[in-house]
């Protein structure tokens, strides 16, 4: 089965690629962003957690019935000066290992579904290091931050300027993942795919179903049973991507700090 890694930033329209991949490809989705809310619903672990920790710095963290307001969070963690960062570290390492365990249920129940691909729809992915286990990423990309920022304060009106550009800024640039996409698992691996938005949800349609062609040539087929008949196979197939992801990605890292060595 073969692990698609969806990502891209704040506003790019990852969301509108998930679903297109779901309805028009039939691929189920694992959404990180759904298991985020789940780990965290009143009562679990997660939910104890986080009020543990952020409760008694933070009014307004908790709505009347008890769920986190996400708002109000998002304002206590996002952005760059050390006392958020150091706070968004605290709420991924709470979030993140949670998420991590329903994914790979998730996994699990769609290999033995006889799921030719699944998609992980993460918006952290090469941040959390996720992109080693998939064997395709693709990038969903837009032209400019800008084009982010008009996107995140037309979607989220309670935001402010200063808001969204804090949010945009604590994740690792669009262009950043665009190139590490390309480097990593594009080229001739042929296994990493920058999706445009730029233009109409036409548009985009057209280029994700070539996206999805080019990477099922091969894989629906007899292979797609011998790996789910034969667990061990799948193993042994999982383990050289992670392995071959690894080497490419340091090798990139290594190009990149070298480039700035010599600036």
């Amino acid at each position: 089965m073969l692990l698609i890694g969806l990502t891209g930033s704040i506003s790019t329209g990852k969301s509108t690629v998930s679903k297109i991949l779901s309805k028009d490809h039939a691929l189920p989705i694992i959404d990180a962003d759904q298991l985020a809310r789940k780990v965290v619903e009143v009562g679990s672990p997660g939910h104890t957690s986080i009020v543990k920790y952020f409760s008694d710095s933070t009014p307004g963290l908790l709505n009347d019935d008890g769920t986190l307001n996400r708002a109000v969070l998002g304002r206590r963690v996002f952005g760059d000066d050390a006392e958020r960062r150091k706070d968004r570290g605290v709420l991924n390492g709470i979030v993140h290992p949670l998420v991590r365990k329903e994914m790979y249920k998730s996994i699990a129940f769609h290999y033995l579904s006889g799921a030719w691909a699944v998609v992980l729809d993460i918006p952290l992915l090469f941040e959390s290091s996720l992109d080693l286990m998939c064997g395709a990423v693709l990038v969903v990309s837009v032209s400019s931050p800008e084009v982010q920022l008009s996107r995140l304060l037309a979607r989220d009106a309670h935001l402010t300027r200063e808001d969204a550009e804090k949010r945009v800024a604590s994740q690792m640039s669009i262009q950043e993942k665009a190139e590490r996409c390309e480097r990593v698992f594009g080229g001739a691996r042929g296994r990493g795919v920058v999706i445009s938005n730029d233009g109409s949800v036409e548009e985009l349609c057209l280029e994700v179903g070539r996206a999805v062609e080019e990477l099922k040539v091969g894989r629906d087929g007899w292979w797609k049973w011998m790996l789910w008949g034969l667990p061990p196979v799948a193993g042994v197939v999982g383990a050289r991507v992670l392995a071959e992801n690894w080497w490419w990605r340091d090798s990139w890292l290594r190009e990149r700090e070298g480039i700035k060595a010599k600036l």
